[in-house]
């Protein structure tokens, strides 16, 4: 295997080093079975609360657990496991898919269940962790944003596929058939990425102390706060998009589906325009996402009541957000691109911690204002965010952004 660790001091030598699309592909197979397997038990809560005699909303916390774990496990395993070839530590993140897979389908109650998504969280927060460092060393600096476009296309894909997959699996197949696919996901994308993935001996100095560091540079901070207030905007409004679609404009349930898969049709395609974007500029980019999800924000208060302007909105909003997360790992990536994994790890501590407030902000903002106020909220921290990066963002650069 050819050996892509980068050259830092040498940027002729990174304009020089040819693209391993064919790993960056491997990586984007992964991610649609981590992102797949989490998102399932919303779609088979019924059947797995009915089999494992367990209520829904104990059944509900499955998904909870993935993600706390998750928030944990990013730092953790850039830590723990910062003396090993990130080609071996890649093939262990990606085995915990099968396992946890495996043993959700095996599972006779609770605890194994929940010990299925442990296992699961650990290796989806440690590949959104790496997946940027990843990508920075198998591909030239500026054609990062292409790479993780690429990477986050498994991740709009699942999400598109996810719940009306498993729902579908559930009722004809059961709901352990759904997990058993997902282990076979994760089981070609191991295979995939023995054949395709180059060594990568570990690089950089990754630790608490290095975390501190990394977040002491201006940029880095910027591009955290921006995601912290664009993410937690997104997320209370997303939380509670149903109840709007359901009091503002009064669609009915099959209408909100299509209205939702329209929303995540939108956002694949807002993920490979972002990706365009930020491969030019990365603060653009995240300017651009947070801008489109102001308007509409803007189009979802003042004209929702209308069954086409909400859908219109939604639709944008969609694509809005699909653009931001390549846009972001992008500038934060570039603004620490020698110590990749810390700021990838900080960045998806930052994600969590930003979904988890902003579901809350939302429940709150839902109940004192309705509908309406969460999604003015929503246009607010879009346009704060958006505003943060463009006026403290500092000059874009292709090769590095330290």
């Amino acid at each position: 295997m050819t050996d892509y660790t980068l050259e830092r001091e040498n940027p002729s030598s990174d304009a020089r080093r040819k693209a391993a699309w064919d790993a960056v592909f491997s990586l984007s197979l992964g991610v649609f079975g981590l992102v797949t397997a989490e998102f399932l038990p919303a779609s088979l809560l019924t059947p797995i609360s009915a089999d494992l005699g367990i209520s829904s909303g104990t059944a509900g916390q499955t998904v909870t657990v993935t993600a706390v774990v998750g928030a944990i496990a990013g730092p953790a395993v850039v830590i723990g496991t910062r003396s090993f070839n990130r080609r071996w530590t890649l093939f262990a993140l990606t085995a915990l898919l099968i396992i946890s897979s495996a043993l959700a389908a095996l599972a006779n109650g609770l605890p194994l269940l929940l010990l299925s998504r442990v296992l699961l969280g650990i290796g989806l927060g440690g590949f959104w962790a790496m997946s940027a460092a990843l990508a920075m060393r198998l591909v030239p600096m500026d054609l990062l944003p292409r790479a993780m476009a690429v990477i986050f296309t498994g991740v709009s894909v699942a999400t598109v596929c996810a719940a009306p997959l498993g729902a579908y699996i559930g009722a004809t197949l059961g709901w352990r058939a759904a997990f058993v696919l997902t282990a076979a996901v994760g089981l070609l994308a191991l295979l995939v990425q023995v054949v395709t993935m180059p060594s990568l001996p570990p690089t950089g100095s990754a630790g608490l102390g290095t975390m501190v560091a990394v977040l002491r540079r201006p940029k880095v901070r910027i591009g955290l706060f921006t995601t912290l207030l664009i993410v937690a905007g997104h997320f209370a409004g997303f939380t509670y998009i149903r109840p709007y679609l359901e009091e503002i404009p009064r669609l009915d349930v099959e209408m909100v589906s299509l209205v939702l898969l329209a929303y995540g049709i939108s956002g694949f395609f807002g993920n490979i325009v972002g990706g365009m974007i930020a491969e030019r500029s990365s603060k653009l980019g995240v300017a651009f996402a947070s801008s489109l999800v102001a308007v509409a924000a803007v189009i979802l208060v003042s004209t929702g009541q209308s069954v086409a302007a909400s859908s219109v909105a939604v639709a944008i909003w969609g694509f809005a957000f699909g653009a931001l997360p390549v846009s972001i790992q992008s500038y934060v990536t570039r603004a620490a691109s020698d110590e990749a994994e810390s700021v990838g790890a900080l960045l998806l501590t930052t994600f969590q911690i930003a979904i988890s407030s902003g579901a809350v902000l939302g429940g709150l903002l839902v109940d004192m204002q309705g509908p309406l106020g969460v999604m003015s909220f929503l246009g607010v921290a879009a346009l704060l965010g958006g505003s943060v990066i463009l006026a403290r963002g500092g000059r874009q650069m292709q090769l590095s952004e330290g």
